[in-house]
């Protein structure tokens, strides 16, 4: 039998494609760089994006359809294996859908340049639909609690496809609405995922700690958070008056502070690995709230609630996620360098510069942006240093995956 040694003697140097969340969080930490990257050169330079769209929407659609959705591949092609006790998604198909998603990011790209429209529907629609039939035979051959992730996927999808009508047509309010929904649908996906990975990984690290405290859950509160994330998405859709989505906003709000304040965070603050999903799941609330004080009366201050659902929520709780689900399926500890630990903080503070700094700062609103935007930069710079080696390089026990 080979020791860890000897297998990694053997296996193949290059292990970019032998499990799903490989190749999808190196390139949701690219496209973080890349995308945040030519939105500003977009916003200095006052160039077009593709179709000739808003640039606001140009930026919301990629952040949303391209480093987003990476990272939801890369998280559902890992946790399906794990919740079907299936194999790992690797090679060939893993390729293929690697393919389909960078053709729909230089699709997306270049759609200003040629004139067969049906070409960019074709190729931007491709990959959604590719990945939900990847993981759907294990999904429901095994009568998984998570097959409606599925629908997840399909309303995702369904809501790139309106907003590509919308854009289209040039309906920008259908397309902002199409944006939205979408950001409000990755919301409800965190508050599901999130609420089961959160107290699981606290209480795996209080219990190594010895503290003898747990984690807790209120059935009561889980159904308020859960039903009012998802009443929010179909809101969103019907274009209902603020007033009520203020009031759905501000229940979903306090229900998630609710739920947040059985989790022990404070017992989490010197364990990075740990404490940084606290943090964006607590974006939720953050943003959740200034959401509902933004429709009531527009205070300057909750303008940018969007960011903080966005910038803050999704960036932080994907980071967290990436660099903590890459060294346990590599066969390394769960323990980050000093360098991702200073990635979190940076990505938090990023959050807090782009949400409050418009309204607290002595800087033009560009100014801000970009101050943001650096800060953002740096901390996924920081993910692809430390990361890419451990994503392309076999897993450090020798075992397959």
């Amino acid at each position: 039998m080979k020791n860890p040694a000897q297998a990694r003697k053997s296996s193949p140097q290059f292990a970019l494609f032998s499990y799903g969340f490989r190749p999808f969080f190196l390139l949701a930490g690219l496209y973080a760089f890349v995308a945040i990257a030519t939105w500003l050169w977009i916003l200095t330079s006052g160039a077009t994006p593709a179709l000739a769209m808003p640039s606001l929407l140009w930026h919301a659609h990629e952040m949303l359809y391209g480093f987003i959705a990476a990272a939801i591949a890369g998280f559902m092609l890992t946790a399906v294996p794990s919740w079907t006790g299936s194999r790992g998604f690797a090679g060939a198909p893993l390729i293929v859908l690697t393919l389909t998603w960078i053709a729909g990011r230089v699709a997306f790209a270049l759609s200003g340049h040629h004139r067969r429209i049906e070409v960019l529907f074709a190729t931007e629609l491709l990959f959604l639909p590719a990945l939900a039939l990847l993981i759907a035979p294990s999904l429901l051959r095994s009568s998984n609690r998570n097959r409606p992730l599925l629908l997840v996927l399909l309303a995702f999808w369904l809501l790139d496809l309106l907003f590509l009508i919308a854009v289209q047509s040039n309906d920008i309010q259908l397309a902002r609405k199409a944006l939205y929904a979408g950001i409000d649908l990755v919301m409800l996906l965190i508050t599901v995922i999130g609420g089961r990975i959160v107290p699981a990984f606290t209480a795996n690290a209080l219990r190594a700690k010895g503290l003898a405290v747990e984690p807790r859950n209120r059935k009561a509160v889980e159904w308020l958070v859960t039903g009012s994330m998802l009443a929010i998405v179909v809101a969103e859709l019907f274009s209902l008056v603020p007033q009520f989505m203020a009031a759905l906003a501000a229940i979903a709000c306090i229900a998630q502070l609710a739920r947040l304040a059985g989790w022990q965070s404070l017992h989490t603050l010197s364990d990075p690995i740990v404490w940084s999903l606290h943090a964006g799941y607590a974006w939720l609330p953050v943003g959740l709230g200034l959401r509902a004080l933004y429709l009531l009366g527009e205070f300057q201050f909750a303008t940018h609630w969007l960011h903080a659902l966005s910038a803050g929520a999704a960036a932080m709780m994907i980071l967290a996620v990436m660099t903590r689900a890459s060294l346990g399926h590599t066969g390394r500890a769960l323990k980050v360098s000093k360098r991702i630990a200073w990635a979190y903080g940076l990505t938090l503070l990023a959050g807090v510069t782009r949400v409050f700094g418009p309204a607290v700062l002595p800087l033009d609103y560009l100014a801000t942006v970009a101050l943001a935007s650096a800060l953002w930069l740096s901390a996924f710079l920081l993910f692809l240093i430390v990361y890419v080696p451990i994503l392309v390089r076999p897993r450090a026990d020798g075992k397959p995956g």
